[in-house]
Formats: structure tokens, C-alpha cells, sequence
């Protein structure tokens, strides 16, 4: 390797909330001569950084743009609202969204949920990040609707969220382009899906040599037809060595050689 050439790495993107410290702890035990390099990017640029070519693969949330993409579902979050600790909601466990219909809430530029209607009043202008979002909800303007990640992501010590129904809810998904499904991208799919390192996605074990069996010599010959091989053969044998011939001393096997009555001998 020359100088000017860079390292083989794994580029992992990864948008807000989502945390890979478990699954890139694992790949470098897998695979620790591949680095594997953190990407952070916002949500709504996931999609265009993965297809244009800006990282093997990355954890985005759905819906988004999946031209070109192939995504695998990874798990739902729960949606909350973000709210000032002395708020009345803070005092209850959950909230509807019928319940905020007098309620400001803000709606930022980068939100992730596909809302058709979001809950509440909206504020005069839209917050351009989630971040924005959060410090105007500190500032009493309003209130602020969230994937559960992104209310602990940017949690501040004077608000607190609590869940949110009759809401979306924001879907996490492993994605990479369709025409590079590289064998490190199937890597990365078996350690999210929780596959073993000797499973039969991950990396192949050498195939190992077939083991010649032991030559037994004529033990396992196929024996002749009508000749007694072997231990049968032996007992054949002892079987006749035992007997007497029924036919006295002479052993002849023909009829004279039967029992009769004894000759008298003459005087």
C-alpha cells in the first residue's frame, strides 16, 4: 500500500436518536481489521448521502426518500411531548392528541414524523431544527412533538416529555444502496439482526478435508455368493467338528450304512 491510498474502512451514518455504540462495539470485535468510521448526518439528508455514495450504509428513519435504497425495519418509537417541567401535562403519565388542541406546538423543519395534520396550534413561524425546538419549548413559546430519542437526546434539566397517542410514530431502519450490497454491508446486517459469527450469513468457515475411512481389509468385502466368510464360516465349522455321523464308525451316507439287527455268528 502506498502512501496516498486510504485505509479499507466501513462508513456508518447515522441519524439523531440513534445511538450504534452497541453494534460498532461488535464489528470491531468481528472485524478488527476493518475500521469501521461514524457518519453522523441530519434526517432528512440520510437518504441522499447514502445514495450518493457518502457511506456503506446507515441508520435513517422511515418514511424518507428510499429511492434506490433497500431499508430494513429495525424497531418503532414511541412518540412524546416535550414540555416545561411545570407544565400541567407533566403531571400525568400520557397524553392524547386531542388533548394539546389549545396548545402551541411547534413543528421544526427537520421533523421526521409523517404527520397529516400535526396536533395543536401552529407557532407564526417554523423552528428550522429539532435543537431550535427545544430551546423555544424552555422559552415558553410552546410545546414540542418527538421521537422518545430525540426528547432524551437534547433533554435539558427544565423539561421533561411524557407519551404521546393517537400520533406516528417514527420507525428506525437499516439502509444502503441496492447495487452495493458489499459483503461488509452483509456483515453489518447479520450484527444488527443478531446474527452468530458462525452463522449461515456471516463470514464462511474454511471447509474442512472429508476424512478417509480406515481400509478393513477383507472385513467389509462383500462376500461371495454361496461361500461363508468370516465368524459365520467359523461357527459352520464347529458346528460339524461336534457331531457324531448317525451311521456308526463307517460315516457312509448311503442307505446300507442304516441300523439292523445284529448277525449271529456261527458256531
Amino acid at each position: 500500500m502506498t502512501g496516498s491510498e486510504a485505509a479499507p474502512s466501513f462508513r456508518l451514518a447515522y441519524v439523531p436518536g440513534v445511538t450504534p455504540a452497541k453494534w460498532v462495539r461488535i464489528w470491531n470485535e468481528r472485524l478488527p481489521e476493518v475500521p469501521l468510521s461514524l457518519v453522523p448526518v441530519a434526517a432528512a439528508e440520510a437518504s441522499g448521502l447514502l445514495r450518493g455514495g457518502g457511506a456503506d450504509a446507515g441508520f435513517l428513519r422511515l418514511p424518507t426518500d428510499r429511492t434506490d435504497l433497500s431499508a430494513i425495519p429495525l424497531y418503532t418509537e414511541t412518540t412524546v411531548v416535550v414540555v416545561p417541567k411545570d407544565h400541567v401535562v407533566a403531571a400525568v403519565d400520557e397524553v392524547t392528541a386531542a388533548e394539546l388542541a389549545d396548545e402551541i406546538v411547534l413543528h421544526p423543519l427537520d421533523d421526521t414524523l409523517a404527520w397529516e395534520r400535526p396536533p395543536g396550534r401552529p407557532a407564526n413561524e417554523r423552528p428550522a431544527t429539532t435543537a431550535d425546538a427545544v430551546e423555544l419549548v424552555a422559552a415558553g413559546v410552546g410545546l414540542l412533538v418527538v421521537p422518545q430519542s430525540l426528547a432524551r437526546l437534547y433533554h435539558r434539566k427544565d423539561l421533561t416529555y411524557r407519551p404521546l397517542s393517537d400520533v406516528p410514530e417514527s420507525r428506525v431502519a437499516l439502509s444502503w444502496r441496492e447495487d452495493r450490497t458489499t459483503e461488509w454491508v452483509e456483515d453489518f446486517i447479520g450484527i444488527v439482526r443478531g446474527r452468530t459469527i458462525n452463522s449461515s450469513r456471516g463470514r464462511p468457515t474454511p471447509p474442512q478435508p472429508k476424512r478417509k475411512r480406515p481400509d478393513t481389509g477383507d472385513a467389509r468385502r462383500t462376500p461371495t455368493a454361496g461361500k461363508p466368510t468370516g465368524t459365520s464360516a467359523g461357527k459352520s465349522a464347529g458346528k460339524s467338528a461336534g457331531k457324531k455321523p448317525r451311521g456308526g464308525s463307517g460315516g457312509g451316507g448311503a442307505k446300507g450304512g442304516g441300523r439292523g439287527k445284529p448277525r449271529r455268528r456261527g458256531r
